[in-house]
């Protein structure tokens, strides 16, 4: 009996030390691979259309699907990230350079000052439009200027992530089918634990991003359309924004639509302020309440922290990482608590 314990001791020692080498080992690849993983259960059905096309030829289906993927996500998605990076700097020079938003501030300013007209108080009130610019672009420039610093590594990672993508479209029942086994959870809670976190991961990514993402295009679709520069920037920028509960994508619509008000361009900026109602404003009304329909329930505040939280400690990355382990979380203390309840000891 006791070499028995003796033998487990050892065996589990040993283990949690081949676990620390291989994470090591791994690490380096770790984002890339958890991509790969939240992007093969978002397009798993996607991915059983093509194999019934296909008729069943998985190693084909599995080409296909990743295929599919590189053309409609990570290409447009790279654009996208230069797009941004290069209007993120440009515009931050021009403001270093020129003080490009100082005729916007006194323009604001004398505004402000135009209300004792209506209103006898004097108005003291200053809005420093530059100040504030260079500080929010300087910290958006140190958290995406990295990702741009090494190609080769970009390369290495997207690569990583193709790989991993084929062979988790093609052998990822083995995978689940393997984790089952080891697990010493009953089989209906991996089962359980397994379904709860793609229903995560559809609910946050589909959810509430999708219509993040939606508003974003929108909003930068309105800047090209009515003259805003940096359409590219602000429409990410509207994305992220349009989490703040209650308040959403207003927070850069507005300071738009003043904008073009203060540059005497009347006319767009009622019809931006019209194309921001309608075209932006209710994506949020229709599609969002049906896409919440399905899936997990989670508070927009509680998305918006985790993703503000994820780029802090992730990086950028952390736009996606951030909300789905607040989405695991919610997964795995909804599995204990049916575990501890039906637990007798």
């Amino acid at each position: 009996m006791k070499n028995q314990k003796s033998e487990i001791y050892f065996l589990v020692i040993l283990l949690l030390g081949i676990f620390v080498l291989a994470f090591f080992i791994f690490k380096p690849f770790i984002y890339a691979l958890i991509l790969a993983i939240v992007f093969a259960t978002i397009f798993g059905p996607v991915h059983k259309k093509i194999l019934t096309i296909t008729k069943e030829k998985k190693g084909l289906s599995a080409i296909l699907a990743t295929a599919l993927i590189l053309i409609i996500v990570i290409v447009p998605l790279s654009f996208l990230s230069v797009q941004i990076f290069h209007e993120t700097t440009q515009f931050y020079s021009s403001l270093i350079d020129n003080g490009g938003a100082v005729d916007i501030s006194r323009k604001i300013n004398d505004s402000l000052q135009g209300f004792t007209r209506f209103y006898p108080a004097p108005v003291e009130f200053s809005v420093d439009i530059n100040q504030y610019l260079k500080e929010g672009l300087n910290w958006l420039i140190q958290n995406i200027g990295p990702l741009f610093t090494n190609v080769a590594k970009i390369i290495v990672d997207i690569f990583i992530f193709l790989i991993a993508l084929y062979y988790l479209f093609k052998d990822g029942h083995k995978l689940r089918e393997t984790i089952v086994t080891l697990s010493p959870l009953q089989d209906k809670y991996d089962e359980t634990i397994f379904n709860k976190i793609a229903m995560a991961i559809n609910s946050v990514i589909r959810g509430s991003l999708g219509v993040a993402v939606a508003q974003g295009i929108l909003t930068a679709v309105g800047f090209f359309i009515f003259g805003v520069p940096n359409p590219f920037l602000w429409g990410t920028v509207a994305a992220v924004a349009s989490l703040v509960p209650g308040i959403g994508t207003t927070l850069v619509l507005l300071p738009a639509i003043l904008y073009l008000y203060f540059n005497g361009e009347i006319v767009s900026a009622i019809g931006f302020l019209v194309w921001g109602v309608f075209a932006v404003g209710l994506v949020d009304n229709f599609l969002g309440p049906k896409i919440a329909e399905k899936g997990m329930k989670i508070h927009p505040f509680l998305i918006l922290l985790s993703i503000l939280g994820g780029i802090s400690f992730f990086g950028p990355i952390g736009f996606l990482l951030g909300p789905l382990v607040l989405s695991m979380l919610f997964v795995l203390l909804e599995i204990y608590s049916i575990i501890s309840s039906k637990c007798e000891c």
